[in-house]
């Protein structure tokens, strides 16, 4: 049974331009999948790419939207 999350990623990410400057950054967005599915992507969300800190994953489920069978990033 497919299900929706509305989530938000809370978290330090290192700039580009120095070494040491980092910045507060936050990352929002949703997802629709089978539990297994929502559970990996979360773990994935909780570890963040190899230049963040993740502090704060939050989540909470919505109404799953029908006929949706793809994806697209902003």
């Amino acid at each position: 049974m497919a299900k929706r999350i509305k989530y938000t990623v809370h978290g330090e990410v290192q700039g580009q331009l120095e070494d040491d400057n980092f910045a507060e950054a936050k990352v929002e967005g949703e997802a629709q999948g089978d539990d297994e599915a929502i559970q990996k992507l979360l773990k994935v969300l909780e570890s963040g790419p190899p230049a963040a800190s993740v502090t704060k994953v939050e989540k909470s489920e919505v109404d799953t939207k029908e006929g949706e069978s793809s994806y697209a990033t902003a």
